[in-house]
């Protein structure tokens, strides 16, 4: 006897656009959508925002779903649906998301942290399958992770665990949007990465000039990519200082955790193996000797689905 398929709705809350799927308890993707955030405007906003693509997510759709997984920015707490603080969504404090979005749709709501969900797509359905132990790195809007320690999802005492994109490599850097000075994040994080690209470009001959015909503001990681598989010698130091950043940021996790596997994904990682080199090389140097050679960089295999995939995943599975 055929198994009835079961379904789950996976939102994807990032600081610039809400990735909406509905997806089956195998991982596949039957539908997906996609909405502005709208961070500027609020949680209410937000959160309306939300509603509205499941809403175009589901529409006219006879498929009953089991409920609704969220991957949220921020301090989750699971239990009780709220988050707290994301550094990318102005004007959050603490905000009860599963409340609102349960009550509006009448299903069960599974929160959790975003990187956190997409650590848990990869864990079921990528490349963190042969794991037990791994760090996922999301490169987006912002920089993301998730701690993965014998298959279970590290979240620390009060759910903030893995916010590893607020590791300080500089105590005098920039200021990022957490409050604090040097994070990672506030020099790999793609707003902050574009920002610092921008500024060099004026005292540096570049293929990218001509790329964006002028305009820095069409600069993004992929016309950078672009810029670099051509040969640009400026675009090649912009991937490769990346990489070394995130390498000098994160050996100090591996020293600590006993953990030497990473699995990258977000926008930023578009740059390719270029970046994962660098990252590696960057790693291996830094971290102590007896991990120096069980390092491994790898893509995420679930892409910009990992966390949808994964924030279905907490309707099935649960963590």
């Amino acid at each position: 006897m055929k198994v009835k398929e079961k379904y789950a709705v996976g939102v994807d809350l990032g600081g610039t656009n809400i990735k909406i799927g509905l997806v089956t308890q195998n991982g596949k993707i039957i539908k997906q959508v996609s909405v502005p955030t709208e961070a500027t405007k609020g949680p209410k906003a937000v959160i309306e925002n939300i509603k509205k693509g499941i809403y175009l997510l589901i529409n006219n759709e006879k498929i009953v779903f089991e409920g609704i997984g969220i991957g949220c920015p921020g301090t989750v707490n699971p239990e009780k649906g709220t988050v707290q603080n994301p550094p990318n969504l102005p004007g959050w404090n603490k905000v009860n998301v599963g409340k609102a979005i349960s009550m509006e749709f009448e299903k069960l709501v599974y929160l959790e942290n975003d990187a956190n969900a997409a650590a848990i797509g990869e864990m079921i359905f990528g490349n963190g399958k042969n794991y037990r132990s791994f760090i996922m790195v999301t490169l987006g809007t912002g920089v993301g992770g998730g701690i993965v320690i014998n298959r279970r999802i590290y979240r620390g005492n009060y759910g903030a665990a893995g916010e590893i994109g607020h590791i300080t490599i500089n105590y005098k850097g920039p200021k990022c949007n957490c409050g604090s000075f040097g994070c990672i994040e506030a020099y790999v994080g793609n707003r902050y990465l574009i920002k610092r690209v921008q500024q060099k470009l004026k005292n540096n001959n570049s293929i990218l000039t001509n790329l964006v015909k002028n305009d820095f503001n069409l600069i993004t990681p992929k016309i950078i990519k672009e810029a670099a598989d051509k040969g640009d010698d400026f675009a090649i130091s912009v991937i490769n200082d990346t990489g070394e950043k995130l390498g000098a940021a994160f050996a100090s996790l591996t020293n600590v955790l006993d953990i030497a596997t990473y699995i990258v994904g977000g926008g930023v990682a578009g740059f390719g193996k270029p970046l994962f080199d660098s990252f590696r090389k960057s790693l291996v140097a830094r971290v102590m000797a007896p991990n120096k050679s069980r390092i491994k960089v790898l893509s995420a295999r679930l892409k910009n689905e990992a966390g949808i995939k994964g924030a279905s995943a907490l309707v099935f599975h649960g963590f």
